[in-house]
């Protein structure tokens, strides 16, 4: 009940309000739905005073709405009136939407709010929600709390919907948390752990396409419900998309730019006139060998017109280093390869470790001799 004190303080002002207004019976409607929400002196007085001056306080909270001639379902009791000031109207709303939302409100677990078992599938869970939404949604349901009551749902769902978060929950439980920091009045503060990480209208925009349009937002604050109006929620939606694609061009823009240089970059700078190893890619597939030490290399179709006398013969020297370097590099890679193996054979006793050390061909220690022996001779 704690948790209605404030919507019966709202019902108590207009109340307050329709009588300096002289609408007894306006009065006498919000006075009663006041005190079924949070019971107080003030409003039992009013209406003990509308009911001694002979107007219908004990049964103006509900009208009788004309028989329906079309499905034959006759009249419901439903709330009417309006609020005063000119804002919103207190829309209707039946008995039966007031007690689904003290059900949902009485729920304690995620599978209760939507009315199904622990072992429901993903088809049962959809289809459970899709009933409950469209029956508790705001623009439909005008019933005291059907918000929070919608609210409830889409976060039931939108848990139960995620395997991950299905699984965390189902091992958790679905007690109420005993922490002082959670209302246990209204009930709509259990498992903090397990809120929904879109919100309960997009979630029912999601499914039903945009659902029942509405000019205005329900903003939570503190357990209380404040109504605001705003323009159409996919223009804003639409807004908020274009100024989010502008913040991440934005972001993008280092990362474009340094691709853009990169790119500009190479193709300006010339590729290498030779290569060690043919490459159909870049057209060096020409074999050609240095004059000194008979380095191989390749090169592309149009080298003899490019490079003559001192330029070829600069060429080849940066052919030959190149060759070199490469020698020295694998030779090195070639001993210590030996030289691990010794010594993992010496320290496990494998003779299978030593003899293949044994068996290494050392290639291109062998060719870094034979260049040696080159250097030396010339």
């Amino acid at each position: 009940m704690e948790g209605n004190r404030d919507e019966a303080e709202r019902c108590l002002n207009i109340a307050t309000t329709a009588l300096e207004a002289g609408d007894k019976e306006q009065a006498a409607k919000f006075l009663n739905k006041a005190q079924r929400l949070f019971p107080t002196d003030r409003a039992k007085a009013l209406l003990d005073a509308l009911t001694k001056n002979g107007s219908s306080a004990g049964n103006g909270a509900y009208r009788r709405r004309p028989a329906e001639s079309s499905d034959g379902t006759g009249g419901r009791s439903e709330r009417e009136g309006k609020e005063s000031g000119g804002n919103d109207s207190s829309k209707g709303f039946t008995k039966d939407q007031v007690e689904g939302v003290h059900r949902i409100k009485r729920c304690k677990d995620y599978y209760e709010v939507l009315g199904t078992s622990k072992e429901a599938s993903e088809d049962e869970l959809k289809k459970a929600y899709r009933k409950l939404a469209l029956k508790f949604h705001p623009d439909k349901n005008h019933a005291p709390g059907a918000t929070e009551a919608f609210k409830k749902i889409g976060n039931a769902y939108a848990v139960l919907s995620s395997p991950d978060k299905r699984r965390q929950y189902d091992v958790t439980g679905g007690e109420e948390p005993s922490s002082p920091g959670h209302s246990h009045g209204a009930g709509f503060d259990f498992h903090r752990g397990f809120e929904a990480d879109i919100t309960p209208e997009d979630l029912f925009n999601m499914f039903f396409g945009g659902g029942f349009p509405s000019s205005s937002t329900q903003t939570f604050t503190n357990g209380r419900t404040t109504f605001s109006h705003q323009t159409d929620n996919r223009q804003e939606r639409t807004e908020e998309r274009g100024d989010g694609g502008f913040s991440m061009f934005i972001q993008l823009m280092p990362i474009v730019v340094l691709i853009l240089v990169s790119i500009l970059s190479q193709m300006m700078v010339s590729p290498q006139a030779y290569s060690l190893y043919s490459r159909p890619s870049t057209g060096q597939t020409l074999k050609r060998q240095t004059e000194n030490l008979r380095v191989d290399y390749y090169v592309s179709r149009d080298f003899k017109s490019e490079f003559k006398g001192s330029a070829l013969h600069q060429i080849e020297k940066n052919v030959e280093e190149d060759y070199v370097a490469n020698v020295r590099n694998n030779c090195w890679k070639e001993r210590q390869t030996k030289t691990d193996l010794l010594y993992a054979a010496k320290v496990y006793r494998d003779d299978r470790m030593r003899k293949k050390a044994e068996l290494l061909t050392m290639d291109n220690c062998k060719e870094l001799d034979r260049l040696n022996s080159l250097f030396r001779g010339g």
